[in-house]
This record gives C-alpha cells, sequence and structure tokens, in this order.
C-alpha cells in the first residue's frame, strides 16, 4: 500500500534515460571535437575546433549548467589542446573561464532574445580568441599571425546560430531532463 507523499523509486530503464539525457551536453561536444579533428580537409578546419568547443561550453552553461560541470569543460580544452597542437592545458583554462563567465552573466543573459546573447558570444568568444593568441604570441616570443585568429573569430561568429539551432532541438527534445 502506497502512502501519500512517498514516490517509487525510478526503474533502472528510467535511471538510464535520466542518464543518457544528463549527458547528452558533454558527450555531443566531446564526439564534436573527434569529428572535427578528423583529417576532412576542409578550408579552416582549424579554425572551426576551437570555435565549435566555445559554442558548446557558451551554450551549454547558459541553458542546461548542470550537465557541462567544470572537469568536462577542462578535458574539451585539453583534447581541443591535443587536436590543435597548441600549449597543454590553454583552452582548458580558457573554456574554464569562457565557462565561469557564461554563469556570471547566466541570470541576464537565459531569458534575453537570441541576437543579445549571439552579440555576447561574440564578443566572449572573440576576447578568448584573442587571450589564447596572445599567450601563444607570448610563448614562441614573436606575433604570430593575425589572419587565423581573424578566421577563428568569424568562425565563431558564423557557427554558433547553426549550432545553437541544433543544440535549441536537443535541448527540448532528446536532452530534455524534464522528460526522463
Amino acid at each position: 500500500m502506497r502512502r501519500p507523499g512517498m514516490r517509487r523509486n525510478p526503474s533502472f530503464w528510467r535511471r538510464l534515460d535520466s542518464a543518457s539525457r544528463h549527458a547528452w551536453p558533454a558527450s555531443c561536444t566531446i564526439f564534436g571535437l573527434f569529428i572535427i579533428g578528423l583529417p576532412l580537409g576542409i578550408p579552416g578546419q582549424a579554425e572551426l575546433r576551437p570555435a565549435f568547443a566555445m559554442a558548446c561550453v557558451f551554450f551549454w552553461s547558459l541553458y542546461r549548467p548542470a550537465s557541462l560541470p567544470a572537469p568536462i569543460v577542462a578535458l574539451t580544452g585539453i583534447l581541443l589542446d591535443l587536436l590543435g597542437l597548441s600549449p597543454l592545458g590553454l583552452w582548458a583554462v580558457l573554456l574554464l573561464l569562457l565557462q565561469g563567465s557564461t554563469l556570471a552573466a547566466r541570470r541576464r543573459l537565459a531569458p534575453q532574445a537570441f541576437l543579445l546573447t549571439w552579440v555576447s558570444f561574440i564578443g566572449l568568444a572573440s576576447l578568448f580568441s584573442c587571450l589564447g593568441w596572445a599567450f601563444q604570441s607570448l610563448l614562441t616570443l614573436s606575433l604570430l599571425p593575425v589572419v587565423p585568429l581573424a578566421v577563428q573569430v568569424l568562425a565563431c561568429a558564423g557557427a554558433y546560430p547553426a549550432l545553437a539551432g541544433l543544440f535549441i532541438r536537443a535541448h527540448r527534445g532528446p536532452a530534455a531532463g524534464e522528460l526522463a
């Protein structure tokens, strides 16, 4: 006999469904980096990797921060460093700073229109791309070319609307935690 206020333990399949929906953002981010890391011969492919990672960290930190914890973001940054041959830990730190900035502005940004969110992402992505460029220039003791930096910032600005559209569909559909 069930008493009022007592809940049954969820079944194994229900818990598995909930865990997979919770893990969707992290697995999508890691899997996407592996796909973009394949030698596909796409022009500007190297600049797409940081753009994809920053878009994932920004979007999921803004709309579902519990699904993309800091250790996963750091792992994403290390994977990005290994795929892009940048100094180990550079993108881990930059992505963690991006996540922290996004979480700090989350209350103001989340209810805003897409255009304001997109402009905010472009600003943050530009800032952290420039920081990465500056740090790598400092390590080599010379100014690195600015063209790849500009392409990376443009890739961030151009890729975010398409990626956000996919992420919104996933957020409301297969990755929706409340449907578990």
